[in-house]
């Protein structure tokens, strides 16, 4: 695998990935943010340049030295030729499969390689598809194939108005990190309170203080530009609070030039009816992780 260096390198491979879209939006999103810097300190390794067939965006080895952090050890992957693919992802110098890790990539046709590779590797493999979202100004951006006007919900993609004597926009602080890794789907053990730690600390995130002074509605992104781990406290359910900070989150993100999409889970029809209201689109393929446990 060659390891690509060096910003015309990334840069050429953001826009040879668009060409991909939505197919390879988990690593066009990655890499997008390794071109606003690199704050992750990930890097991209392909089988060949510039006609590469797979991709594959990981940590750098010094950021894996915890085995059993899954969070952390996250590759996602991109191939144009699954055949080729499987070699390139059996290579312990692309994947450390002595490791608890997790690969991530919009493909569902991956499914079978990597679960006969966990499968001859002796590893459990959790396996999470769910619908892929992406925003319609970034579909009208990026893929504007895919964009059908009459399937818009007729809301305009704006949420109803919310009390704003109640309830402040503001910014998480890694203070909140408990709060979010609470109710985070996949969350919920130290190592996942550590990943949403350096998340809050590197990337943009979003959330409503209420009366209180405390975070009860937010949203942040990951190192693949996803907007993740969105959630309201209980106590304030049901009054449009999460949409509100979601709609508020991509306006922001948008003049950043962001691609902004998300994934939700096929039993939560509540975020499903409120993505099509905010004008999200359901992509024609999946949101996918495979979360590999040693045996």
């Amino acid at each position: 695998m060659f390891p690509l260096q060096g910003a015309q390198m990334l840069q050429m491979l953001e826009k040879a990935l668009s060409k991909s879209l939505p197919e390879s939006l988990k690593v066009y999103g990655t890499v997008f943010h390794m071109n606003q810097g690199n704050p992750f300190n990930l890097k991209v390794l392909v089988d060949k340049w510039p006609n590469f067939s797979t991709v594959v965006v990981r940590p750098q080895e010094q950021e894996m030295t915890d085995d059993l952090d899954h969070y952390t050890n996250t590759y996602q992957v991109f191939s144009k030729d699954i055949r080729k693919g499987q070699e390139v992802l059996a290579s312990p110098e692309v994947i450390n499969w002595k490791q608890h890790l997790q690969i991530q990539s919009s493909q569902s046709s991956l499914n079978q390689v990597i679960q006969s590779l966990a499968a001859a590797k002796s590893m459990q493999v959790k396996y999470s598809q769910n619908i892929l979202y992406m925003w319609v100004e970034t579909v009208r951006k990026l893929v504007p194939s895919l964009l059908d006007e009459k399937n818009l919900a007729p809301t305009g993609g704006k949420p109803k108005p919310i009390n704003e004597a109640l309830f402040r926009p503001s910014s998480l602080d890694v203070a909140h990190a408990a709060l979010v890794n609470e109710f985070w789907l996949f969350g919920g053990n130290e190592r996942s309170l550590r990943f949403i730690e350096r998340c809050i600390r590197t990337f943009p995130s979003f959330c409503l203080l209420g009366p209180e002074g405390t975070p009860v509605a937010w949203d942040l992104m990951d190192q693949t530009g996803e907007l993740r781990m969105a959630a309201t406290i209980p106590k304030y359910r049901d009054q449009g609070l999460i949409s509100y900070i979601i709609h508020y989150q991509e306006q922001a993100l948008s003049k950043l030039g962001f691609p902004v999409y998300s994934h939700v889970d096929r039993r939560n029809k509540y975020m499903q009816k409120m993505s099509y209201a905010l004008h999200y689109l359901t992509m024609p393929c999946d949101w996918n992780q495979w979360h590999c446990i040693p045996q």
